[in-house]
């Protein structure tokens, strides 16, 4: 068997760099859309709800991306035909958000918006794998987070930049202001230029080159455990039932419906494949599922606490600041959409900051190992979350951004480079679908769960959906502990300084 080619800097450059673009649409959505979703007459208690388009198709358009993928090979490739697409209809769906009448059409534009920038993502992340020998894998994805942090830092500005060189940051009530419309509109250029330079820079290796590569794992059939599926699909579909049945019966808060929904969901889909005779595409993908890595799974419970902090941060942030530090809720006032400014500026700090972690977590990785690192990561984003509740002064919000920077870039990183070389080659993109699940499934529980917590135990303060993050991220740092250390290389110094 042969090694895998090492790739220039400016190889691992091209094929990462349509990742800005992604980035740069993802940004846009997660610092605006409850800004969108408030101006049209949302309350804040039904943010969590309506942003339930964003895991939902996560969950559903990623694994079938992966899948399809694995099995693609055409004139563009294996995985840019999906680049492709994804940034086209992602461009589409930027130039209409802004432009919603009415809630229905925002929430409806977030759905097509996130399936498109999946289509797009999910296969980048198997890219790497495919591209990439395993000493260089760390690398690449360091890039990926270096142009995370670029793009996102330009992209969550944008609406303040505008402002800053005159455009109307207020408009009538029910009305998008004109910075906001405007920085879609650039980021639907940005997003299409630079995924479409990926797709046309870079080559990919055939499925049979792969397939010869010394690193690429064998996938070895593993029979059906029909018994364990079908006791996994009955609890979960029992737990789901009586979940529905109670939040019916007891006329609790509507939004923990998509929380019985999921776990009935799961359940169905586990009882047909302990009964099916036939493979198809849920079978085969349910059964990765089943048969994933010892290390995927321990790493499964380092992701939910990670990704249910982010999504509670990009949810609850801009009212949070806005009611808190800039002590209004009037989506037409100044006060309000001065504040839900300097969100866009808190979260382009952060992506900025992330974006030089990416450049000093290989240098910590040396010292102190893949795990070691990731818990000091997660930490100092956790202090960063809470000190939102202490702090008043806006401007100090920048520090905290400093925390949240680095535990974003490492939770882009860190988790990859400690899962991907246990992942056959010939399967790189549906478990790296199926890794997905656990980002996108605490998102569920945040959009099912959160708003009904807040509203319990907190009267609906949006700060506290913050506090509940920090200790999340305390979690999953803790959590990273019980994963295995693949005892690889060090990770190389980052190429990104050469």
């Amino acid at each position: 068997m042969n090694n895998k080619p090492t790739l220039s800097f400016w190889q691992i450059w091209n094929m990462c760099f349509g990742f800005l673009g992604i980035q740069f649409g993802f940004a846009l959505q997660n610092a605006n859309v409850s800004r969108i979703f408030q101006t049209l007459g949302a309350n804040v208690d039904e943010l969590a709800i309506l942003w339930i388009a964003a895991p939902l198709t996560g969950l559903l358009v990623q694994p079938i991306i992966g899948y399809y993928s694995d099995r693609t090979w055409g004139r563009f490739g294996r995985r840019r035909p999906y680049f492709l697409v994804g940034a086209v209809l992602t461009t589409l769906a930027l130039v209409v958000m802004p432009n919603s009448s009415v809630l229905w059409v925002a929430v409806g534009t977030l759905w097509v918006m996130d399936a498109s920038i999946n289509i797009s993502m999910e296969p980048f992340r198997a890219f790497v794998g495919d591209q990439l020998p395993p000493r260089q894998r760390p690398t690449g994805y360091a890039m990926q987070s270096f142009f995370i942090g670029i793009g996102a830092v330009v992209a969550s500005a944008l609406p303040w930049l505008l402002t800053q060189y005159g455009v109307a940051n207020t408009a009538e009530a029910g009305m998008v202001p004109d910075s906001v419309k405007y920085a879609f509109y650039y980021g639907a250029v940005v997003l299409l230029a630079a995924v479409s330079w990926t797709v046309f820079t870079t080559r990919e290796y055939p499925p049979e080159q792969l397939r010869g590569f010394s690193d690429a794992k064998p996938v070895i059939p593993r029979k059906l455990e029909a018994e364990a599926a079908r006791s996994d699909g009955l609890i979960a579909l029992t737990i789901g039932v009586i979940g529905l049945s109670a939040v019916w019966y007891w006329g609790w808060d509507k939004q923990l419906y998509v929380l019985g929904g999921g776990l009935s969901a799961y359940g169905l889909a586990m009882l047909y494949l302990s009964i099916s005779r036939r493979q198809n595409m849920l079978t085969h993908i349910m059964q990765d599922l089943q048969d994933m890595p010892d290390a995927m799974r321990r790493l499964a419970v380092v992701q939910f606490f990670s990704w249910l902090a982010l999504f509670a941060m990009w949810i609850y942030t801009t009212p949070a600041v806005t009611s808190v530090h800039f002590g209004s809720s009037d989506t037409a006032s100044q006060a309000y959409n001065d504040g839900a400014d300097w969100v866009g500026v808190l979260f382009a700090a952060y992506n900025g900051f992330a974006a030089l972690a990416a450049l000093v977590i290989p240098l910590l990785v040396r010292w102190l190992g893949l795990r070691i690192s990731h818990l000091i990561n997660l930490a100092l984003g956790a202090a960063g979350l809470l000190s939102f509740l202490f702090i008043r002064d806006p401007d100090w919000l920048l520090l905290s951004m400093v925390g949240v920077g680095f535990a974003w870039a490492s939770i882009l990183s860190l988790p990859y480079a400690l899962l991907s070389d246990s992942l056959p080659a010939e399967k790189m993109g549906v478990y790296m679908g199926i890794f997905n699940f656990f980002i996108v499934i605490p998102q569920l529980v945040a959009a099912s769960v959160l708003g009904f917590v807040l509203k319990l135990l907190f009267g609906g303060q949006p700060i506290y959906a913050l506090v509940i993050g920090s200790a999340s991220l305390l979690i999953a740092g803790v959590s990273v502990l019980r994963v295995p250390d693949p005892n690889a290389e060090p990770l190389p110094e980052a190429v990104l300084v050469k």
